[in-house]
């Protein structure tokens, strides 16, 4: 939580160091959270709709629908194949037996808050030595979306636009904004100049 009237928001890790987190959590047996931060890296939610997502919605298909906790909008994902095989490895590590039940409960078997995983990611920062300022769950969606632009190479205005629309912003300019894009691009006008 942050001290009023203070700034922060949240940084995103690179896309070869969250893979390897993933990974070496799960290998750690830490299977829900390698899960969780999988899930917001390779499906671009927010914390509070993850948060919804259930076993059934992850294995009974290529893809799932939900409706967005803060837009209310009908939102289609699809699962990438070589994830899939990630959350299979994760429901048999964790031996669940009822499809329904949701993928994020705690040992006290209720569904995490945020902050509590805000907490349990503080840790993870902690643990595992991670080069990142304010890692939170909003760190997740961030990371989705620069890896979608630079993926994009040469047509990152054509994938800046299609986050738009996935992250439901009002323009484009607010997408790059919310990635950290626009702030980059500002500070590079200083290495325009030449002494």
């Amino acid at each position: 939580m942050s001290v009023k009237n203070s700034y922060t928001t949240s940084d995103y890790l690179e896309w070869n160091t969250m893979i390897n987190l993933i990974q070496r959590l799960y290998r750690d047996g830490n299977y829900r959270m390698s899960l969780l931060l999988g899930c917001g890296s390779f499906f671009g939610l927010r914390i509070s709709d993850i948060l919804t997502l259930t076993w059934a919605m992850l294995l009974d298909g290529d893809k799932f629908t939900i409706e967005e906790k803060k837009t209310k909008k009908r939102r289609e994902i699809k699962i990438n194949k070589n994830f899939q095989k990630h959350i299979k490895d994760c429901y048999d590590a964790l031996g669940i037996i009822d499809m329904s039940e949701k993928c994020f409960v705690s040992q006290k078997n209720t569904v995490y808050s945020i902050q509590r995983i805000n907490v349990l990611l503080k840790d993870i920062k902690a643990s595992y030595g991670l080069k990142i300022g304010h890692f939170s769950t909003h760190s997740m969606r961030k990371t989705f979306g620069r890896k979608v632009v630079e993926q994009a190479g040469p047509n990152s205005e054509m994938a800046l636009i299609k986050l738009s629309e996935l992250f439901n912003h009002s323009s484009v300019a607010i997408t790059k904004i919310y990635l950290g894009i626009r702030q980059e691009e500002l500070l590079e006008t200083y290495d325009l100049l030449s002494f």
